[in-house]
């Protein structure tokens, strides 16, 4: 126990904690739920370890080709950039932006949780939607440029990714990321991971995750108010797995309770509607920790719903044809201030299925035909159907389960309001 207080009053000035608070063994419920909780810190963890290993250095933008990252479900119809910044008392992060017209951009900043703390776009700063900005650690003092956006972050450190959608005219979408610049106005000091995890999307850790939760608490506050019971519950958890008579069980529970409830709350995490789930929240999950963990494994750096709405449908048959087919009063294209896709996925890991065609999503680019009466059909099989237009054809992997996933940037009120889902996967004959 010792060592778990020096370890929180030394890092007292960056965040509060709660005091522990079990004189008994956690329970069985306990750790379930602080699994679930600290889940998503160890995810973003995760990504932090995997990126620097990749070459990712502090405050400097790594330009992405279209189709060239690599998480789960990722949107093929934009440019990412990507960086991880580092800001302190004495330096902020600047970022520079061209001038961005007719298409949908933003740049996602994010913190060690998974929370979105900011969009930088036209819509969220009016009076300033390009030029320079800088991220800074709210209450630093730091002389900035004249003319500068200065945004306040709660947090030391934060992942950016940057999208610019392609359109109809990548090669213009390319030539404005590569415009886009970063630096540090000072030399901020950046310590070293509190934990480096590797374990693999497929197979979530055991107890040797609890390890260092005391650290990793400390490491970057909850943004969310109402988390102080499961940090409670997560540090008793945290020093039980100390006590080699407790280990074990805590390892027990995390692999034959934990993490099933987990996955099995996967698929619930969400309102349905025609056969689709959205997720109840994404970006900005308040008091929903489950959610946010949800998101960080299903599709890490998931956007605000201001944004974008997802949804979803899960491990559809590879080896049968679905089709589905938009009324022409409600098109996909009129459902969105800019831009739609649905994109098929593996239901392992997440990832684009590659296919002979090399098609991995359809969108307004794809040349879509509308039938006779203006509806518009959309077919998900193995093999073209007759009669379809073959760039309203998704190729499915014949024989694999596989996800379905659409978004729609800058989603319609009924969207928002959750009435509207896309329609119904008819499965053929």
């Amino acid at each position: 126990m010792r060592g778990l207080v020096v370890a929180i009053a030394m890092l007292a000035s960056a965040t509060t904690l709660p005091s522990v608070g079990h004189a008994a063994p956690p329970t069985d419920q306990d750790i379930v739920d602080s699994y679930q909780y600290m889940l998503s810190r160890w995810l973003v963890l995760r990504q932090e370890s995997l990126d620097l290993d990749e070459g990712f250095k502090w405050n400097q933008i790594i330009h992405r080709k279209p189709g060239g990252v690599t998480w789960a479900n990722p949107n093929l119809d934009v440019a990412y950039s990507e960086a991880w910044i580092a800001v302190d008392q004495s330096s902020c992060t600047l970022i520079n932006l061209p001038e961005i017209k007719g298409r949908y951009y933003t740049v996602q900043v994010l913190n060690g949780w998974g929370e979105v703390t900011t969009n930088i776009n036209e819509r969220n700063f009016p009076d300033h939607p390009f030029g320079n900005f800088a991220l800074c650690l709210k209450g630093a003092d730091v002389a900035l440029p004249e003319i500068v956006q200065r945004i306040d972050l709660p947090n030391k450190r934060s992942r950016i990714l940057l999208r610019v959608e392609l359109g109809p005219n990548p090669d213009e979408a390319i030539a404005l990321q590569n415009r886009i610049t970063m630096k540090a106005t000072g030399s901020p000091t950046v310590e070293g991971p509190v934990v480096k995890f590797d374990f693999p999307i497929t197979e979530l850790p055991g107890v040797e995750a609890v390890d260092k939760t005391a650290e990793i608490l400390a490491s970057e506050p909850d943004i969310n108010e109402g988390m102080a019971e499961m940090q409670s519950k997560a540090l008793a958890v945290g020093e039980a797995a100390k006590d080699p008579a407790q280990r074990a069980h805590v390892d027990e529970v995390i692999r034959t309770k934990a993490i099933p409830a987990f996955m099995a709350a996967i698929p619930k995490m969400g309102a349905t509607g025609n056969g689709w789930m959205r997720p109840r929240v994404t970006g900005n999950y308040g008091s929903d920790h489950q959610i946010r963990s949800i998101a960080n494994f299903a599709g890490i750096w998931a956007n605000n719903q201001k944004e974008v709405v997802y949804f979803m449908v899960e491990k559809l048959d590879g080896s049968k044809t679905y089709t589905q087919t938009y009324p022409k009063d409600a098109l996909p294209a009129s459902k969105v201030g800019y831009f739609w896709s649905v994109i098929a996925v593996d239901s392992a890991k997440f990832q684009v299925i590659p296919n002979p065609l090399n098609r991995f999503l359809l969108n307004k680019q794809s040349g879509l035909e509308l039938n006779a009466d203006g509806s518009l059909t959309l077919a998900f099989a193995p093999k073209k159907p007759e009669e379809l237009p073959e760039p309203n054809w998704l190729p499915t992997p014949k024989g694999q389960p596989y996800n379905l996933t659409y978004r729609f940037y800058g989603p319609s009120q009924d969207i928002v309001s959750g009435a509207w889902f896309p329609p119904r996967l008819i499965e053929q004959e």
